[in-house]
């Protein structure tokens, strides 16, 4: 229900209700997770921000996006498996490890176009690309003990990644006129805040289990005369929510083989097999189809939804898809910081909508029919909107729906979806803008051609 606005009589109910939303919010815990999730995607942004500065005018960009994806989305795709054996501490540790690296890497590599350099600079692009990947799942595994204003100071802080990363390195290179190598270099300690946000804002206490409390995921029976699709229940002797914690490498992950004579590891391996496949429709499938839907739009179809000039507030083409960038970045800041306030419950209904854009958007490129540019960016604003709402309310609904023994591991889980369809969009949009493009040129318009 939206909130009255405030008024001479209504301001103390409207300050009240606001209030409301917010009681029981630990101001350290919405401050650590905003710093986690804007720290750990911003350096994504980034490289993709400076994607013509790493690799050149006669290289297609999608390279330097599928670099920066792909890393993530196998991570994402194979670590929830084992990653509970590691503790939280020592992944922060390895994560910004990589980010530092990786970022170093990329900085210091000499600024060249040849493919051996560039190769290089890709290296560097990956081990960013692990980390991010590794820190989402594990960020968002560790808002099951944090709850529901963890998990939407995150979803907020990734949204303003987009903001603060785009707008950094375009503020460094252009107007304060550094290089890209050394805003590259300076980027590079970013990772320190997150190292300062776990170690020192964050509270963690609940994650510090006594030491009766076995490692990784919360356990579940395994029964070869149980039918796969049958609920699985947690193990007695693990049904707290501490089961996974800082110490968790200390002890076993699963409850013990049974009289089949299975290790522990292969019975858990089987369970998280079973868990992944029980996520695919609710939250996996609308999660993948938002992503596939507006990276073809950002990557495949913005770069030719292009107007005269005279009829645009610009004075070349190239500053059409910056800006369209821009009110894409924050339509998801807007809603990635909604939580709060706005929940979708049925995931498919927004994910359809963003299908609609692409089909929409990509008319328009086709037959040319929406009257001019502000048209436009209200529909890329919107498409901003859906994909960061259907994001965070994703794993809102994890929290709210899947049982607590297996709730860690489903929000980790689940965050392959956004990688995955980041990946397939790379690949389509490679071949779409192109298409696109020759495909307006042959029917009169040759925008895309003037950049």
């Amino acid at each position: 229900m939206p909130l009255p606005m405030p008024g001479s009589t209504s301001r103390e109910l409207y300050w009240a209700r606001i209030k409301a939303v917010f009681h029981g919010a630990d101001p350290r815990v919405c401050a650590a997770f905003w710093l986690f999730g804007l720290i750990n995607n911003v350096l994504y942004v980034i490289i993709l921000s400076s994607a013509l500065d790493l690799v050149g005018p006669n290289v297609p960009k999608g390279v330097v996006l599928l670099a920066d994806v792909i890393p993530s989305f196998l991570t994402k795709l194979c670590a929830p498996y084992f990653i509970h054996k590691i503790p939280y501490n020592l992944r922060i540790l390895i994560f910004c490890a990589l980010s530092a690296c990786g970022m170093l890497v990329i900085a210091l590599t000499p600024q060249l176009q040849d493919a051996k350099t560039i190769t290089i600079k890709m290296c560097g692009v990956m081990l960013a690309s692990l980390s991010s990947g590794g820190g989402e799942l594990s960020f968002l595994g560790l808002t099951h003990y944090y709850g529901h204003f963890a998990l939407a100071s995150w979803g907020s802080g990734t949204g303003g990644a987009g903001l603060v990363g785009a707008g950094a390195y375009a503020v460094l290179t252009t107007s304060l006129q550094i290089s890209p190598r050394n805003a590259l270099l300076a980027f590079s300690f970013l990772p320190v805040i997150m190292l300062v946000s776990f170690f020192v804002i964050l509270p963690l206490g609940p994650l510090r289990a006594s030491p009766s409390h076995q490692a990784g995921y919360e356990a579940v029976e395994d029964d070869d005369t149980l039918d796969e699709n049958d609920e699985l229940e947690s193990h007695p002797e693990n049904s707290s929510l501490l089961a996974s914690s800082m110490h968790s490498a200390s002890g076993r992950s699963f409850a013990s083989a049974r009289s089949n004579g299975l290790p522990s590891t292969l019975l858990g391996f089987k369970a998280n097999l079973r868990r992944a496949r029980g996520l695919f429709f609710p939250y996996m499938l609308p999660l993948l189809l938002v992503y596939i839907a507006e990276y073809t739009i950002n990557q495949g179809v913005a770069p030719t939804l292009l107007f005269p000039l005279s009829s645009s507030p610009f004075d070349e083409y190239r500053s059409f898809y910056s800006t369209y960038g821009a009110i894409y970045q924050v339509g998801v800041f807007i809603s990635r910081s909604s939580t709060p306030f706005i929940r979708i419950h049925h995931l498919y209904f927004p994910s359809f909508l963003q299908v609609a854009n692409l089909v929409l958007l990509t008319s328009h490129a086709m037959f040319d029919f929406l009257p001019n540019f502000y048209v436009v960016c209200v529909i890329i604003f919107w498409e901003g909107l859906l994909g960061g709402l259907v994001y965070v309310s994703t794993f809102a609904e994890i929290t709210d729906n899947v049982p607590k023994e297996d709730r860690e591991f489903s929000l980790g889980a689940t965050s392959v979806s956004d990688s995955g369809g980041i990946c397939i969009a790379g690949f389509v949009s490679m071949v779409f803008e192109v298409w696109l493009c020759k495909w307006q040129v042959q029917h009169g318009r040759k925008y895309c051609k003037l950049q």
